[in-house]
């Protein structure tokens, strides 16, 4: 009975970890526990030690569709470069436990900072990507003293999605995410790129793995929770307080508006044009670089792999 006993418990604490089992992290996958509204979550990371370090970190922030699977080039390339590379799962996405519960950019932030403190890590530079991007300035916000550099890859919140996106209810944004299907999800990421290519696939089939979960309700509601967290939350607003060097690095094609299919095709003329956005960003944040990629859309570092690890080591390296 106590052998039993163990091999239950054991199965229950990895519950969080199966889910995506179909879909291999390029490393070994921790995890910490956090202690958010009350309960007990995992949050589950990568951390990748290089064999060659030069005593720098840099901290991965995945975007709303992916998790922290998709950095996988970018954890070679930067670990091959000397930095230890810190890849997490947010809470409520991927490996990492999905509390029914309010979700805002500080409360991830604070998620970072702690799991930052449990490696003994003081200073980091930050690289987010979409979404990732919105929380990356929210964590330079709020902790600038550990943030050595900002990386903003083709951040969401470059302009304010309250002010041309009709507002949805929760319940509107639940019912819309469980109508998701694989064809949905490739659809949506094909507007990722100027040329889908099969190599693409996989990053559809990671987050397509929650469809086939028994509790994909679950799933979906905390999706249309996080939804509700960009849409309310915007960072533009403060870009003028950001104070460490900052490098804004987009795509030229990228088109990426949240909740676009609820414009008319005029009105998405008027919004989502990176270069445009970002650009004007530059003008706020005070030291600032911004980089266009020619060609490129909305995932740089997975569609122009090369480009992008030079000119953000080279950043890393010269500022």
């Amino acid at each position: 009975m106590r052998i039993q006993a163990l091999i239950f418990i054991l199965v229950i604490s990895l519950l969080p970890f199966l889910s995506s089992a179909q879909i291999k992290y390029p490393y070994p996958v921790k995890s910490i526990t956090l202690s958010l509204d009350g309960q007990d979550v995992k949050m589950a990371y990568m951390d990748v030690v290089p064999k060659e370090p030069n005593g720098e970190s840099i901290l991965l922030l995945h975007g709303k569709n992916f998790t922290g699977f998709y950095w996988k080039g970018v954890i070679d390339f930067f670990s091959n470069a000397g930095y230890r590379v810190i890849a997490p799962d947010h809470v409520g996405w991927g490996l990492s436990s999905k509390p029914d519960m309010k979700y805002s950019f500080e409360m991830l932030a604070s998620n970072n900072r702690t799991l930052l403190d449990s490696l003994h890590i003081e200073k980091i530079n930050v690289l987010g990507h979409s979404m990732g991007g919105i929380l990356a300035t929210r964590f330079a916000l709020m902790f600038p003293e550990r943030t050595l550099r900002l990386i903003l890859e083709d951040p969401l919140g470059l302009e304010d999605y309250k002010k041309f996106i009709p507002f949805k209810t929760i319940e509107q944004q639940y019912q819309k995410e469980l109508s998701g299907t694989y064809a949905s999800y490739k659809k949506y990421q094909q507007s990722y790129y100027p040329v889908w290519k099969p190599e693409y696939e996989v990053y559809v089939k990671a987050q397509a793995e929650p469809l086939k979960q028994k509790d994909f309700n679950s799933v979906a509601y905390i999706n249309a929770l996080t939804y509700q967290m960009i849409y309310e939350q915007p960072v533009l607003y403060d870009f003028d307080k950001l104070t460490m060097p900052t490098l804004l690095i987009v795509g030229q094609l990228d088109r990426t508006i949240l909740g676009k299919e609820m414009l008319t095709k005029e009105q998405q003329k008027l919004h989502g044009n990176f270069p445009i956005m970002a650009s004007k960003a530059k003008s706020r944040i005070k030291n600032c670089q911004l980089i266009v990629l020619p060609g490129v859309g909305h995932i740089p570092h997975i569609q122009s792999p090369a480009l992008f690890n030079k000119n953000v080591l080279s950043f890393l390296k010269n500022m």
